[in-house]
């Protein structure tokens, strides 16, 4: 009963002790709902702070993987440049297909995906593709590039392309050409390159790969090695203190076959080098591209 201190009517109404607990359990369980949604909201308010800044540090991290992509960018297309140089100059074809990036499904991908959702460009995954076609498109080139230079590689083990004196101190005391007899004071031909450490027993290894076919002693040239490569080249190796091989033994470039003496007509310890061609005796130095010293 509610008894009004007006004279307005008394209010009258009944329950059950059913009916007050399934108030209570209402009331309670409202409560409990407002606290309980209320810790929800302000957890979510915390959590979408924390997705906030996770947010600008990953499109920091997208603007620096930017920059990064347009230098890799910039880089391929100098790459690209110097590779079209350098096929031109070794009479390479350069194939130009248009090769399907194969990045459209990955990870890569994925992620500048979600940078053109985020700001509608799509100019990296352009990049990021057409860097991917530059790459797949040079693999062929390059191939036919390292094929090359094996041949190449092959060649010079089988001409005579390195020093004959295997020392620091090794230089050329002799160039060839006309010059004065040392001994007999007339002008000749000096036929080779003679080599000098200033002392005897330093190493002479062989020039090319080759096979001997002479070693012997010889009144003017001393001991002598003669080795004959391929594409119908000779050397020969004079005035040795000693020699390291035997005739009919196969040797490889820069292995060593001997040290610089001072036998036979010499004047001092050296080794004298000489290039045949067939018949022809030619200056050493036009293969192994040396410093003439005077």
């Amino acid at each position: 009963m509610i008894v009004p201190h007006s004279q307005s009517k008394v209010i009258n109404f009944q329950t059950n002790i059913f009916s007050l607990m399934l108030g209570a359990i209402i009331i309670v369980g409202l409560v409990s709902s407002f606290l309980y949604f209320n810790r929800r909201s302000l957890s979510a308010n915390s959590e979408i702070l924390s997705l906030q800044n996770q947010n600008r540090e990953t499109l920091a991290s997208l603007d620096e993987l930017r920059d990064e992509n347009a230098n890799l960018f910039q880089a391929a297309k100098r790459f690209q440049a110097s590779l079209s140089q350098s096929l031109s100059i070794l009479g390479i074809s350069e194939t130009t297909s248009n090769v399907p990036s194969t990045l459209s499904n990955s990870d890569l991908s994925a992620l500048f995906n979600t940078r053109e959702i985020v700001d509608g460009s799509a100019r990296e995954v352009t990049d990021i593709k057409e860097l991917t076609s530059y790459l797949e498109n040079a693999v062929q080139p390059i191939e036919q590039i390292g094929k090359m230079l094996e041949t190449q590689q092959n060649l010079f083990t089988e001409i005579p392309s390195i020093w004959p004196v295997k020392a620091a101190n090794a230089h050329i005391s002799q160039a060839f050409g006309p010059t004065v007899h040392a001994i007999k004071g007339y002008w000749y031909i000096h036929k080779g390159l003679d080599f000098s450490t200033w002392r005897s027993g330093d190493p002479i290894v062989a020039t090319a790969s080759g096979q001997v076919v002479n070693v012997g002693y010889d009144a003017s040239f001393g001991n002598f090695v003669i080795i004959k490569h391929k594409h119908g080249i000779y050397t020969r190796y004079a005035h040795m203190n000693t020699t390291r091989v035997t005739r009919g033994e196969t040797v490889s470039q820069g292995q060593v076959i001997g040290t610089i003496g001072n036998t036979g007509l010499s004047t001092g310890p050296h080794l004298h080098y000489e290039v045949h061609i067939g018949s022809d005796v030619v200056d050493p130095a036009k293969y192994i591209n040396v410093k003439l010293y005077k």
